[in-house]
């Protein structure tokens, strides 16, 4: 046992001053905004591992499975069918952009039915496919009811006779719900194709073969044993510094100067906790970054706050909390105006109103960040947006975020998850690498009422970042759906096939 201690005891000195040097190195470089490419270096080393281990699995599955193969009629209809996945998909693309180019959002065409030009019915993750809870536009016939000729009245009055295809597109939506919805597909983590290595995302492939169970062994102790501990230790100063550097800024009477101070010790500290998840950011299109109004960005988890804040400094606006989150609210508001609301308040949509409007009629304050989802989405789809920001009347900055999930997967599934148990996830990832396209300002147009402004800023986002457009609320994620959809979805299935 003392020779066991001794050897630990040694191991500790050396290593001690090597980790005091990589981490004192990490927060210097945050703290000025610089970097010297190790990250980006560590993540190309990360993708050449992971294509080792593709590569490795579909070896070993060869060997288990070596007289496994496709006949010629096995292969023939897989390619028929994939070359009409493609025509659906190249027609679902075509009349995306006919749409996008009459001013409309995607969706709004034929309320999510369409008319498949391929004798197959695939079911279809397409978002065009599905029945969205907007009754169809005045006129307008569904696909499916068909006019009957012979049954018109001399006055012009046209009758419809019920056909079996009717229920078509109704037992084909029954069919997608059952097998994977829409919806709650969007609050769970995204599927992977490769393995990134780590058993959270897969089960299957740590012992396919002694070469990846040792890359497996071996990261695994980086993560946790020398990453994850640095990235804990960086967190805690980063913390500790914002804390007290926002104190000292408090002091400050309110004016340019403080607003410069503020905006340079954000910037620095957020920096710092970035490197706590040795995240990779990349900015486009920065002559568009916001420097007032409101800026909005599709909501993947609180990282989100963290990844704008390193590159701009904003006011946020949310519901007040404890614990860690708690006490970075308290630390911000001491150095920069910013609404926090509790949660009686929320509620009362007026008061957030008015608030939002006093802030962004103050020049001197800085932009305003929201998330019009109101919650997390697993950055796969932007889902509905609320039209509170988007009434103020103020000018929007839309930016759209797409994380790598090859690295870390950085969806916070609150329900599953406490912020802790999320943050430990995090600095046991790999790393968090995104981008974000900060894209040109909007203005409401004249006529165009919050709801239709808000799915046009959707839209935009949702393009630049590839993301799914939906247009269903996110609140789902926590309630059930509105009895106004129920009904909306009854009526037109009565409709539908009531005969005249």
């Amino acid at each position: 046992m003392a020779v066991i201690t001794t050897a630990l005891a040694v191991l500790g000195s050396l290593l001690f001053t090597p980790f005091l040097m990589i981490l004192l190195c990490i927060i210097f470089l945050a703290s000025i905004g610089k970097s010297i490419g190790v990250r980006r270096l560590y993540i190309k080393l990360l993708l050449i591992i992971f294509e080792y281990g593709r590569a490795n699995i579909e070896t070993e599955q060869k060997k288990i499975r070596p007289n496994e193969s496709v006949d010629e009629e096995e292969e023939e209809a897989l390619i028929k069918s994939t070359s009409n996945v493609q025509e659906l998909q190249q027609d679902a693309v075509e009349n995306n952009s006919a749409a996008l180019a009459n001013g409309l959002h995607p969706n709004e065409k034929t309320n999510g039915i369409r008319s498949h030009p391929s004798s197959n019915n695939l079911i279809n993750r397409d978002n065009n496919l599905i029945l969205v809870p907007e009754p169809p536009k005045n006129g307008e016939i569904p696909v499916g009811e068909v006019a009957n000729d012979d049954a018109k009245s001399n006055s012009g009055d046209e009758k419809y006779d019920f056909q079996l295809s009717n229920c078509f597109d109704f037992i084909r939506a029954g069919m997608e719900a059952i097998i994977e919805d829409q919806v709650t597909s969007r609050f769970e983590a995204e599927e992977l194709k490769n393995w990134n290595l780590m058993t959270r995302t897969n089960r299957h492939y740590e012992f396919i073969s002694w070469k990846l169970t040792v890359i497996w062994v071996c990261g695994f102790c980086i993560r946790y044993f020398f990453l994850f501990p640095l990235r804990v230790l960086i967190c805690f100063i980063g913390v500790m510094w914002l804390t007290l550097c926002t104190a000292l800024v408090g002091y400050f009477n309110d004016g340019p100067f403080k607003k410069w101070l503020n905006g340079h010790i954000s910037m620095m500290c957020f920096g710092i906790l970035s490197a706590a998840l040795s995240s990779v950011i990349t900015y486009h299109n920065k002559e568009n970054i916001p420097l007032n109004g409101i800026c909005v960005a599709n909501h993947t988890s609180p990282i989100d706050v963290l990844v704008l804040m390193c590159d701009n400094c904003y006011s946020l606006i949310g519901q007040r909390h404890g614990g860690f989150l708690g006490v970075l609210q308290r630390a911000l508001a001491r150095a920069s105006p910013h609404i926090w609301f509790e949660r009686s308040e929320v509620k009362d949509r007026h008061a957030v109103a008015a608030r939002l409007k006093d802030h962004v009629s103050k020049p001197t304050n800085p932009p305003i960040l929201i998330f019009p989802e109101g919650t997390c989405i697993n950055n796969t789809s932007v889902m509905q947006f609320k039209k509170g920001s988007f009434e103020v009347g103020s000018v929007i900055y839309p930016v759209a975020i797409k994380y790598d999930p090859r690295f870390g997967d950085a969806f916070w599934n609150s329900n599953k998850y406490s912020m802790m148990q999320y943050l430990y996830m995090m600095m046991t990832s790999w790393a968090i690498v995104c981008e974000v396209w900060y894209l040109p300002p909007m203005t409401q147009k004249e006529g165009e009422t919050a709801i239709d402004f808000a799915n046009r800023v959707k839209s935009v986002i949702a393009t630049q970042g590839g993301l799914v457009d939906l247009v269903w609320d996110g609140q789902l994620k926590r309630s059930k759906p509105k009895k106004e959809w129920r009904e909306r979805q009854q009526e037109e299935f009565s409709r539908r096939l009531k005969v005249e």
